[in-house]
């Protein structure tokens, strides 16, 4: 069975469960400052977004077996002066923070 999505927000919270989990995981070994926002916006910049046809478990497997080193570099460079949103439109979302 097949499960098609009609949005890409109606796609993120049917993985709010794997990202919590992910999320949980980076808790645990004292990496509070990666939110489940910047796993979903690693993972469809750097993963998803060279992918075609992806199956919801394959999606799950990857944000529950993403290598924490790379996700730490990805959130640090992108921490400068940003505030990270999900990404639930085609590209990254990113809002400067009010000084």
């Amino acid at each position: 069975m097949d499960i098609e999505f009609s949005s890409i927000k109606q796609l993120y919270q049917r993985l709010v469960p794997a990202l919590d989990t992910k999320y949980n995981e980076l808790v645990r070994n004292k990496i509070k400052y990666i939110k489940k926002e910047d796993i979903w916006n690693y993972l469809k910049n750097n993963k998803w977004s060279h992918a075609s046809d992806l199956l919801l478990h394959e999606m799950v497997d990857d944000i529950l077996n993403c290598d924490n080193a790379l996700l730490e570099d990805y959130v640090k460079n992108n921490m400068v002066n940003q505030s990270i949103k999900p990404n639930l439109d085609s590209e990254v979302v990113y809002e400067k923070e009010n000084e």
